[in-house]
């Protein structure tokens, strides 16, 4: 028998954090416990049923059973384009400034490869998605840690990152409205950001995975409606949470036609392209009358307020997400976010993330998602109460 080395990039990473995650909820199903899950994004909301037909008419279609092409459909990136324009005002070329993902995730672990040499340095927001360092980490880059403090709204310090850091910046991870903490960025942010990119001549990727997850009618943003925008980076979106396609795995990068192509350059080496039934379906996703979408927001914030409420009469401090669906919650004193999350499922049967799993700066939190009906968030915390 041979002996199987791991390569010294697989021996220094983290466990992922949702694989960890997983693991510990199989371990209480198996169990027989009765588990409330709240923990990974995952929507339990169905696909709308009007881009379900449309796969199966696109699925019996012999044209999409062969390789698809690796930029993606033009007319997929035409929709991408005509989305933005109608959502943002963003003016897009879908053929040079429009890339089809499989899955944000993708795309946002390959860029590092296209732009970072080994010993660079990447700009990473944390708490934050764990592909950011990951990706960076593939790539034989240096992450270099852009603490979220609630003092400062979530939003890095742009000014407490050292002169030589950011002289040796290559890429620079901003994502809002953020995950795990909600927050959102204002269009002076990103002003903040585009000066400091022109300045250090560092790559700015955002992912806006979340941006039509919003309530209250106070939508988020778009980093590529800001002026010089499109001169330093590009936008990473998802179809997955907007339209609850988590498992179709389809995406997509919009921007900088220059950072587009070396992305572009990564996965034609990589990967075969998206299966071009997704991509028609996704077509009729994007299209997709805006009162579906907000019938689907009012379940998530109904959701969003029942959790926000019942939390605060246990007298547990959490910020009311403006976006995105999940609650970025205090965990009581005398724990740490990993001794609550342990207790909270070992004693009570709810399960959330730790906090410290999106990166040290997130200790002291745990992060809930919203991905259960009102009547089982609300029995959530009924057992939380009784364990407290």
């Amino acid at each position: 028998m041979i002996n199987i080395r791991l390569a010294d990039r697989v021996k220094t990473l983290p466990p992922y954090l949702f694989a960890t995650i997983d693991k510990m909820k199989q371990d209480a199903l198996s169990k027989g416990i009765d588990l409330i899950d709240l923990s990974i994004g995952d929507p339990d909301i169905p696909t709308p049923s009007h881009i379900v037909n449309a796969m199966k008419k696109a699925v019996e279609n012999p044209a999409h059973h062969r390789y698809p092409s690796y930029e993606g459909m033009l007319s997929y990136r035409q929709a991408v384009a005509d989305w933005y324009k109608k959502r943002f005002n963003v003016s897009l070329d879908p053929k040079t400034e429009v890339l089809s993902l499989i899955g944000s995730k993708e795309g946002i672990g390959h860029i590092p490869l296209a732009f970072v040499n080994p010993g660079d340095v990447v700009l990473v927001p944390s708490p934050g998605y764990p592909v950011y360092p990951v990706g960076t980490l593939f790539a034989g880059g240096e992450p270099h840690i852009m603490p979220l403090v609630e003092g400062n709204g979530f939003l890095p310090d742009f000014k407490t990152i050292p002169e030589d850091i950011l002289k040796r910046a290559k890429l620079m991870f901003l994502n809002y409205p953020n995950n795990p903490t909600a927050a959102n960025a204002s269009e002076g942010f990103f002003k903040e950001a585009i000066a400091l990119a022109e300045k250090y001549n560092i790559i700015i990727c955002h992912d806006a995975a979340y941006s039509e997850m919003y309530y209250d009618n106070e939508k988020p943003v778009s980093f590529l409606e800001v002026e010089g925008a499109k001169d330093v980076g590009i936008e990473f979106h998802s179809l997955s949470k907007t339209y609850n396609m988590t498992g179709w795995r389809i995406g997509f990068a919009v921007g900088n036609k220059e950072v587009i192509a070396g992305l572009g350059k990564i996965k034609s080496n990589l990967d075969s392209g998206v299966f071009q039934a997704v991509q028609e379906a996704s077509i009729v996703a994007l299209q997709t009358d805006d009162s579906i979408l907000s019938d689907i927001r009012k379940v998530y914030q109904d959701r969003r307020d029942a959790l926000y409420e019942g939390l605060r009469g246990l007298g547990i401090q959490a910020n009311k997400p403006k976006a995105t669906f999940y609650s970025w919650t205090k965990v009581p004193k005398d724990f740490d976010s990993t001794k609550f999350t342990t207790h909270l499922l070992e004693k009570a049967g709810v399960l959330g993330t730790p906090g410290v799993g999106f990166g040290a700066p997130g200790e002291g939190y745990i992060r809930f998602a919203l991905t259960q009906p009102v009547e089982r968030i609300k029995e959530a915390v009924e057992r939380i109460k009784k364990v407290l």
